[in-house]
């Protein structure tokens, strides 16, 4: 299935290693078709295609969307810290496994067609496909994957490093088999993330500098090829007619398009004039405004343009403004839960959103994962050993944010946050706030592009009435990468999202190691001791029953942190875009479907032309 969506993909293997003596034999493995965090798999060994697709989906035809979020790019490298990458170039590198959309986490080979977990969780070795080759003809070995493996741990962007930590080597069995070594006891996850990593030319990455920025087109495994290009304006992809794996099961019905093109523009209100004018072809809004009041053009109106809203049963993810607990003045959480305070939430839903958003309180929200109430006798028995070090609240109903009265100058919620910050020592001198080290309270808020200045606006009026003093910096999207990635900012607004069975990524997000490793995800710099505990408990969880209970446990006390202001989700896509596509009947569940799944109808796209 194609992967296009624009982010640093996760690639793995490792320079290439001879068989050692006293290896288990093979023969004592179990080898499957697929693998899943809890070993349930949907589909059998002979099965012909997903379940959501069209096998019979015809080729051909362009895909076109919006390259955003970031303006420009300025590499083909996606796997390392330095740079912007372009979207969609995960389509140029296959995995070893590929995830099912309508299965929590398993996954079915695709490099590798056999995989078998050791029985003491310590391993896991694939046999590789002998017919998989890379898009200049030569094929793909063991040797490939652990050379990728080894470099991207050794090179890569820090977040291999954090997922990989516990993956010690790879050892090549023979050309076509490689087996993954783990250490420690949290190796549940380990199979799967190897399994789901990128595969890289060896020939090719052995020539060419691979921890270096580039816009030479890379040689990958994919079903897609670089086409044409112009950084600032927009990135096309070709699909390959010799791609070796275009007749597998888990790619019939997928890589439709013969071409998938990304259109890049300043920021998103150009970005929707181009989609309006026809310059692209399909969008998904994440604009309330726009959704409800940008499209009132003739082709909506006259059905060539449809409006659609998809279901998204996938937990939609923690998005508010973040502090950076780095700087002295966001130390004591009761300053932080002050500022949340005079966050109005209700009038930004209703003046700003349309009412179309739910606020945001958990870190796992739409998901069985979301803490709520008191503590279970499962979710209790993973906090109790903690219950000295954390605040009385971890163990009562979790934080959530406070409902305002919708005026968007709530004086009951206002004076709250004022006795919160009395109370935490930042008291008003010359009608400012100034903090017990002698700081003054600013706040400055970092952003790339201007849509978020309307939110800011009304939040800055309110922080100003507690004595906090708030600017708004905005800056080009490459600084902002820059600053985000070495901390260099006071709050920002970010979104991450857990998988459906979340697990060593988590450590990305909140462990207390990588609160000061540039490049992680730790944007609060969360430092936790409970919370590193914590985190081994859903790593290690033997049942999903296990694994929701610690997560609850985890989002109980990151919400009595008050690291964010939480912001809002909702459960679904809004998705415009030219009637030029048919679709399956069935979406997967877990993926928006569109570009995987879709193809161009040739018929639809003859009857639509824009104004």
């Amino acid at each position: 299935m194609t992967r296009w969506l624009p982010q640093k993909c996760f690639a793995a293997g490792i320079a290439a290693l001879t068989v050692f003596g006293g290896m288990t034999p093979l023969a004592a493995e179990e080898f499957r078709h697929g693998l899943s965090v809890f070993g349930d798999l949907k589909y059998p060994p002979d099965f012909k295609h997903f379940d959501y697709v069209n096998p019979n989906a015809p080729k051909g035809g362009r895909f076109s969307t919006y390259g955003g979020p970031l303006n420009s790019f300025d590499s083909f490298n996606p796997f390392i810290l330095k740079g912007d990458a372009a979207s969609g170039l995960s389509m140029l590198f296959d995995t070893l496994m590929e995830r099912s959309g309508d299965e929590p986490d398993a996954m079915y080979g695709l490099v590798a067609k056999e995989v078998a977990v050791a029985k003491d969780g310590k391993s896991v070795t694939f046999r590789l496909r002998p017919e998989a080759r890379f898009s200049d003809g030569t094929p793909v070995t063991a040797e490939d994957v652990a050379f990728s493996f080894d470099t991207l741990k050794a090179k890569g962007h820090p977040s291999y490093r954090i997922m990989m930590r516990d993956v010690t080597k790879a050892e090549v069995l023979d050309p076509h088999t490689v087996r993954f070594v783990f250490t420690g006891e949290l190796t549940r996850d380990l199979p799967s993330i190897v399994a789901g990593l990128s595969v890289l030319s060896k020939a090719y990455y052995t020539k060419h500098e691979f921890d270096q920025t580039t816009l030479e087109a890379p040689i990958g495994s994919g079903a897609y090829l670089i086409a044409d290009f112009r950084p600032g304006a927009q990135i096309t992809y070709k699909r390959r007619d010799d791609y070796w794996a275009k007749d597998l099961a888990i790619n019939r019905g997928t890589n439709n398009f013969d071409e998938i093109r990304f259109e890049y523009y300043r920021d998103r209100t150009p970005a929707l004039e181009g989609f309006k004018s026809g310059v692209y072809d399909f969008r998904e809004e994440f604009t309330a405004r726009d959704w409800v009041t940008g499209y009132e053009i003739p082709a909506v109106r006259d059905g060539r343009v449809k409006k659609i809203v998809l279901p998204d049963a996938n937990p939609s993810g923690a998005q508010g403004f973040f502090f950076n607990t780095r700087r002295a003045k966001f130390a004591d959480p009761r300053v932080r839960k002050a500022l949340d305070y005079a966050f109005d939430f209700e009038f930004t839903n209703k003046n700003l959103f349309y009412g179309l958003y739910q606020r945001t309180n958990s870190y796992f929200e739409n998901s069985d994962m979301k803490a709520e109430g008191l503590p279970s006798p499962a979710e209790l028995a993973l906090l109790e050993p903690f219950r000295d070090k954390l605040p009385k609240a971890v163990f009562e109903a979790p934080y959530n944010s406070p409902v305002s009265d919708g005026s968007g100058t709530d004086r009951n919620l206002l004076r709250e946050a004022a006795r919160l910050l009395d109370e935490a020592g930042c008291k008003m001198k010359d009608r400012v706030r100034v903090c017990p080290n002698g700081e003054v309270l600013e706040i400055e808020f970092l952003i790339y592009e201007g849509t978020f200045e309307r939110v800011i606006a009304p939040y800055i009026k309110n922080l100003q009435a507690i004595g906090v003093p708030a600017t708004i910096r905005r800056v080009d999207s490459a600084q902002y990468q820059r600053r985000t990635k070495a901390f260099d900012f006071d709050v920002v607004t970010s979104r991450f999202v857990m998988r459906l069975t979340p697990g060593n990524e988590m450590r990305n997000y909140w462990a207390s190691e990588y609160a000061n490793v540039e490049g992680s995800v730790n944007l609060a710099g969360i430092k936790d001791p409970v919370v590193d505990a914590l985190l081994d408990k859903v790593i290690e969880a033997k049942s999903r029953e296990e694994l929701v209970a610690a997560a609850r446990a985890i989002d109980r006390v990151l919400r009595a942190g008050n690291y964010w202001v939480p912001q809002w989700y909702k459960a679904s896509h809004h998705i415009a875009y030219w009637d030029k596509f048919s679709a399956p009947e069935t979406k997967p569940k877990y993926s928006r479907g569109a570009p995987d799944t879709w193809w161009y109808d040739a018929e639809k796209a003859a009857k639509v032309k824009p104004n």
